[in-house]
């Protein structure tokens, strides 16, 4: 499984069998003790998912994706830092004009 460090790697894609959509996540194990190289590491990830479902990549390579809703899911191991919930503010919106959700969760809360 990748992780997020895998900048050029999708963690996981699959389709939510309530919602039917697909459902692109990234894994975050990291912690917050270097915060400038994990927000980079997350936005270089972000980047290449929403270059995957731009460049329609995501149904070659998924095609059960077709006609779906896409989403990115971002599962956190540790809280984000305050700055790293500004970015996620700032970035949903913007990915939510290009067509696409942009959720995530803390796994320790």
């Amino acid at each position: 499984m990748s992780t997020i460090e895998d900048t050029n790697k999708i963690d996981a894609i699959g389709i939510d069998k309530n919602s039917g959509i697909v459902i692109l996540k990234i894994f975050d194990h990291l912690d917050w003790s270097d915060e400038q190289n994990h927000l980079y590491l997350l936005q270089e990830k972000i980047n290449s998912y929403l270059r995957f479902m731009e460049s329609e990549e995501v149904f070659e390579a998924y095609p059960d994706a077709k006609m779906r809703k896409l989403q990115i899911s971002i599962s956190f191991k540790e809280t984000p830092s305050a700055n790293c919930i500004k970015f996620l503010d700032t970035i949903t919106k913007i990915i939510s004009d290009s067509g696409f959700d942009l959720v995530y969760t803390i796994a320790n809360v």
